[in-house]
């Protein structure tokens, strides 16, 4: 199960797992997203090459307008998986 919600502070929260059946749910949120963004990996379990693939298509968007994503509240694994697959040259980290 997968989940995407605007949090009060305007953080994005993923919840579940980000896979090949969740990944359309989450193209179509961040699509809408115009400016930098904060996203809490806090809840999240797992992400597929799926959804390493929407974040990073999210994040050339928003580059092109000097814009970007902060990733948040990486699990040791998740963090493990993102700096293997070079997103820390891509992505802020907090």
């Amino acid at each position: 199960m997968f989940a995407i919600k605007a949090d009060q502070d305007g953080s994005i929260l993923l919840e579940g797992r980000l896979d090949a059946a969740s990944v359309s749910l989450a193209r179509e949120f961040l699509s809408e997203i115009d400016d930098s963004a904060r996203l809490d990996f806090s809840n999240l379990d797992y992400i597929a090459s799926v959804g390493l693939g929407v974040l990073v298509a999210v994040q050339r968007r928003l580059m092109a307008k000097d814009k970007g994503l902060l990733l948040a509240g990486l699990s040791p694994h998740l963090r493990e998986v993102l700096s293997l697959a070079g997103f820390e040259g891509i992505f802020a980290f907090e």
